[in-house]
């Protein structure tokens, strides 16, 4: 049965006001689901705490998690995995993190106020102390998710971080596995992210800019393992743009490849432009298959420009740009930052963390590799 407007509801209204109900219903979908992880979490950690109590007061060992495993299905029934290996975790994710000692120098400088905005909704009361921030992530992070991290990331800081990564970016398992092999945590320290965003943003928006930018993006999944041409690495992503998508960060969305800018007579073309549902703004990212160059950012303020002037709507926040390169030097970026007007991020990517054994010997060196991308950089720009 085909039901028709009244001639009083305008069509563009109502799809409008459909959309914003058909939003209410995914957000509260959403709050359910983080609701009940977080109740879910909040009781493995109170048995966790409750074994490691009485093991310290009786004196138990292991023993007590196997009998705690046989007794607890045919008292409750069943529903939640009570094996040992399971009850073991509980036991393990209250020992590691309680250690506030470890923590302590990592949650100095973290802000709880960048990820505090993603766990307003959840019945964890706000935290007070290292410990308290620590327990919140942990509660606020699907439970699988904190066994992969316990499993694969020993460094009490770097977990800290990848389960701050996952709740702000809402990674996958799979996801996560993939920041933690492709060594996220050790490129963030070790290489900071360089921006303009204090100079070229309001204040209020700099911080939601920063934490959406990263430092270093890991692309092997584009199983590159040979001299390209920046179309070649475009192509490339655009063939794999879910996955783009997911190392670039929650709230991207592509809008298109080699999107078109004119002024006057001239056309120009940006390499990949997303728009960011979180940050309210387009993003443009420029890709590039020599290191850094300074003329890089004038391109990109160039482009920036235009979009604020062509493509931004008049809610929107300011176009931001993101520069990809292989390699740079941080004096150079500084330096050329500082007189960009427009938001830029300048940011390296890997394509591959280490070579398959059947190709090592048979690919040439960094220096013939550097060599090769000049040479078919400079016959692009003859073309």
């Amino acid at each position: 049965m085909t039901t028709k407007l009244n001639k009083d509801i305008l069509p563009d209204a109502y799809n409008e006001f459909l959309s914003d109900v058909a939003s209410a219903v995914q957000q509260h979908r959403v709050q359910a689901i983080q609701s009940v992880q977080t109740i879910s979490n909040q009781l493995y950690w109170s048995i966790g705490e409750l074994i490691i109590k009485k093991q310290l007061e009786f004196g138990w060992g292991k023993s007590v998690i196997l009998l705690l495993s046989r007794d607890l299905p045919q008292l409750i029934g069943e529903g939640v995995s009570w094996s040992p290996r399971n009850l073991q975790f509980m036991k393990q994710l209250v020992a590691e993190y309680s250690n506030v000692n470890q923590l302590g120098s990592h949650l100095e400088n973290a802000n709880v106020k960048q990820v505090a905005s993603h766990l307003e909704n959840t019945n964890v009361k706000p935290p007070v102390s290292h410990l308290d921030y620590a327990k919140k992530l942990v509660l606020t992070t699907p439970w699988y998710h904190n066994i992969l991290i316990l499993q694969k990331v020993k460094d009490p800081k770097a977990r800290i971080f990848y389960l701050e990564q996952t709740i702000k970016n809402r990674y996958s398992r799979a996801v996560l596995l993939h920041q933690i092999k492709a060594n996220a945590y050790e490129y963030y320290i070790s290489k900071p992210s360089q921006h303009n965003f204090a100079k070229a943003l309001p204040e209020h928006f700099q911080e939601q800019a920063r934490e959406s930018i990263k430092s270093v993006y890991s692309l092997d999944f584009l199983d590159i393992n040979k001299p390209v041409t920046e179309k070649a690495l475009e192509s490339t992503m655009v063939e794999n743009v879910k996955r783009l998508m997911l190392e670039l960060g929650y709230g991207f969305c592509f809008i298109g490849n080699q999107y078109r800018l004119s002024l006057g007579e001239k056309d120009y073309y940006i390499d990949l432009l997303f728009y960011h549902r979180i940050l309210k703004c387009l993003v443009a990212v420029e890709l590039k298959v020599v290191e850094f160059e300074p003329e890089f950012v004038g391109k990109l303020d160039f482009y920036l420009q235009l979009m604020d002037e062509q493509l931004k709507q008049f809610d929107d926040k300011p176009s931001i740009g993101i520069l990809l390169v292989p390699d740079k030097n941080h004096l150079e970026v500084e330096y050329t930052l500082r007189n960009a007007n427009k938001p830029i991020g300048v940011a390296e990517y890997i394509l591959s963390k280490e070579l398959p054994k059947e190709l090592i010997g048979k690919l040439p060196t960094v220096e013939e590799f550097q060599s090769v991308l000049i040479t078919a950089t400079k016959s692009k720009n003859k073309s």
